[in-house]
């Protein structure tokens, strides 16, 4: 499975905060740049979870350029302070086109 596309925000005096376009209701945040790639995976590799735990189908991961031609998302790429790909975990194992 392709890694997830994670959107990372950060404004000043605050913590990273991450979102992702293809995990509907997965984000996370970070008080570090050393934190964030660990928290991001935790958080993904949670929501993985729960999605398997719930019966419910666990969308595919899009390409950066295809997120990026998403409307919903164009807004948070535009502000991003970076994009980073997490790994899907082991437990994607319900995912569709």
């Amino acid at each position: 499975m392709k890694p997830y596309i994670a959107i990372v925000h950060k404004d000043p005096g605050s913590a990273y905060g991450v979102t992702f376009p293809d995990a509907p209701g997965c984000f996370s945040a970070a008080d570090s740049i050393d934190e964030l790639f660990t928290n991001a995976a935790e958080a993904i590799a949670l929501w993985t979870d729960s999605m398997n735990e719930e019966g419910r189908t666990i969308p595919l991961s899009c390409d950066l350029p295809e997120s990026k031609l998403d409307p919903e998302w164009a807004e948070s790429f535009a502000d991003a302070a970076l994009v980073i790909a997490v790994s899907a975990p082991a437990s994607a194992t319900r995912a569709v086109a």
